[in-house]
């Protein structure tokens, strides 16, 4: 079966658009490492565009050089090898000027790859754009990297001479559970929505990982095969993820371990405390790269002040690497398999149900028919000793003066609300008031995997979501 574009409906109509526009383009696509940035360009752009080339990772200035001649060469017939990139790029803008006033899509992609140390790249891209492109109606520039830190800090908001340069900026999410279930239908997955939430929980939406799923096997055996295997595709993904974004990524792999310990998140200084690294400028620009990258995200608790911002975790595929790729010390290939009755599988599926939960709260705002009440996101913890571990992870603090207090619960089949539970929910809703002296209506709303079984307790609920609304 030919490769099929999944979702991306909104990107595509975008970069269509930009694409017949009467102007020179200047179209920056980003997002995180394996997303489908590059199939998306290429799905939507086809045979159209007349020169691409793409950076290599690791590689030389010369290494670098030599390919982008080899590109050109598929289209000029043979060429010089450029000594700099400002001779690379006066040969591109001699073959675009061949082609008369037809418009041209040119692709580049993974940019970040080309900027080596004193490759001078930035400077010559700055002056093909300048002096060549921008001041006419029929050039397509689009460029794409998954080390989104670099895209924004050196293309989009870059204070020299591509200041203001880039026409458009398009980000590539990762898939949705909506999106995902498209994709396992379009190849034909007879996966049912628990096990592509499953899934989901385990890989995040990242299409990639799904690519590699053998249709004819089960989410537990594909997990087996591809990150437990000794030779499995995925067995060495977490590491090669953060270094292939992030030059220095010791830091990055510190602090992200830290944060899967905690999943309400940490505040700065306990960040700083925990890992032992260095409170300084390099420090928060590790910060600030995880959350551009997609990684964490930062947020004030209901009650706190600025001072006290959390960031946390929100990637799904770190949080299984911890809790289980971490703990397979016996190198057992069915490791997954063997993890699902265990109080490990329990623990983590509740948290990973939560993260869950967390990546669509615009789909749990639609379904409380709010989506168009202003709001955010945050959490709870109480700082006093009355009640004892009384924390909300979960709270859609709305404009229209209402809060939507959620519990989150996943299990495999209805949840049934004990005594103890409605106990402990009234205890945390009363400390929760007490603490906050909220004047707002407080909603308690759970989330649960295939809905509440009734009984003489669940009435407690004023709203109940279930896995479907997440999708």
């Amino acid at each position: 079966m030919q490769p099929v574009l999944v979702g991306r409906e909104k990107e595509t109509q975008l970069l269509q658009k930009y694409l017949e526009s009467d102007k020179s383009e200047f179209i920056a696509v980003y997002g995180r490492r394996r997303v489908g940035k590059t199939f998306f360009i290429r799905q939507v752009v086809g045979k159209n565009a007349v020169f691409s080339f793409s950076g290599m990772e690791t590689a030389s200035l010369v290494t670098q050089l030599e390919n982008f001649q080899l590109a050109l060469q598929k289209k000029i017939g043979e060429c010089s090898k450029p000594t700099t990139w400002l001779s690379a790029f006066d040969q591109l803008e001699r073959y675009l000027d061949s082609l008369g006033s037809k418009k041209k899509i040119v692709f580049i992609d993974e940019l970040p790859w080309l900027d080596t140390a004193r490759s001078l790249f930035v400077g010559a891209l700055e002056h093909f754009w300048n002096s060549f492109a921008s001041d006419r109606n029929d050039i397509k520039l689009i460029v794409c990297g998954s080390a989104t830190s670099w895209m924004i800090d050196k293309l989009i908001c870059n204070r020299g001479g591509l200041h203001n340069r880039v026409t458009h900026q398009i980000e590539i999410a990762p898939f949705t559970l909506n999106e995902a279930e498209q994709y396992f239908k379009i190849y034909g997955f007879g996966y049912r929505r628990k096990e592509i939430a499953e899934c989901y929980m385990a890989f995040g939406g990242v299409p990639y990982y799904y690519s590699l799923m053998n249709v004819d096997e089960s989410v537990a055996q594909n997990i087996d095969r591809l990150v437990f295997s000794r030779i499995g595709e995925l067995r060495l993904e977490f590491q090669n993820l953060y270094r292939s974004l992030f030059k220095q990524s010791a830091g990055h792999e510190a602090v992200i371990e830290a944060l899967a310990t905690k999943k309400m998140g940490m505040t700065r200084k306990e960040i700083l405390d925990t890992t032992g690294l260095n409170n300084n400028k390099a420090f928060s620009t590790v910060l600030t790269e995880l959350e551009q990258c997609g990684f964490t995200r930062e947020y004030t608790p209901i009650g706190n002040t600025k001072r006290d911002v959390l960031i946390q975790l929100i990637d799904p595929f770190t949080l299984f690497h911890f809790y289980f790729e971490s703990e397979n010390k016996n190198q057992d290939d069915h490791f997954w398999t063997n993890s699902l009755r265990s109080p490990l599988f329990k623990t983590w599926s509740g948290l990973a149900f939560e993260m869950l939960c967390l990546n669509h709260v615009a789909q749990m705002k639609n379904a409380l028919g709010i989506s168009g009440v202003q709001s955010r996101v945050c959490s709870w913890r109480t700082h006093k000793n009355k009640v004892k571990g009384a924390q909300i992870d979960l709270l859609i603090d709305r404009a229209d003066q209402t809060i939507n207090l959620c519990e989150m619960k996943f299990s495999k089949t209805e949840y049934e609300i004990t005594k103890s539970d409605c106990e402990n929910f009234e205890k945390k809703i009363e400390a929760f008031i007490s603490e906050t002296n909220t004047k707002k209506s407080v909603m308690f709303t759970m989330v649960t995997s295939f809905g509440l079984k009734h009984n003489k307790y669940s009435g407690f609920v004023q709203k109940e979501l279930t896995l479907d609304d997440l999708f």
